[in-house]
């Protein structure tokens, strides 16, 4: 299989493709922390919200289908990651990386601060991967306050509050001439 894609604005009519590609993944998340849960995907509702925004982009294999996702939404000055997503056939080929360095400039033209984001600390393609891309884990009083009541929320729904972990990309604001 090659690995050429395209990064583009979703579709209307793939919401239910993204959801596929949403329980695909999973898999590989629940391999890695050796969980037998039943997979959730986000409802539709919150990728329409994220296309309605602009901010729910596709990575598409050469024949424009998708094969990964990132869905966002604008928080506080911030851009925040809700979901990211790719298909286990094309996972470690870089579409994930392709689609992070496309919500960052997503997030700088629209002249925001950071991104952010909440995750796993521990499993390799979570935190770690977003370190790689260079996120810094935010805890404590450098926490903002929205990102801890969704790590709140996150626990409360069963998630463990020793695996989940605040992170953001702070951006470089464009000097005034």
């Amino acid at each position: 299989m090659s690995a050429t894609f395209a990064i583009r604005q979703a579709r209307l009519e793939e919401l239910p493709r993204l959801t596929e590609i949403e329980l695909d993944a999973f898999a590989t998340l629940s391999e890695a922390l050796g969980i037998s849960d039943a997979a959730h995907a986000l409802p539709h509702a919150i990728l329409r919200k994220a296309l309605e925004a602009g901010l729910l982009i596709v990575a598409a294999d050469g024949d424009d289908h998708p094969v990964g996702f990132l869905a966002a939404e604008e928080i506080h000055d911030t851009l925040y990651v809700i979901e990211l997503d790719v298909g286990r056939d094309w996972q470690r080929k870089g579409v994930g990386r392709q689609l992070m360095s496309h919500a960052v400039n997503m997030a700088r033209t629209r002249r925001l601060s950071a991104l952010t984001l909440t995750t796993d600390r521990h499993v390799p393609f979570n935190a770690p991967f977003y370190q790689s891309i260079g996120f810094q884990t935010v805890d404590g009083e450098d926490m903002p306050p929205f990102l801890r009541a969704k790590i709140d929320d996150e626990i409360s729904n069963g998630m463990d509050p020793q695996r989940r972990v605040a992170m953001m990309l702070t951006l470089g604001r464009p000097t005034q001439g």
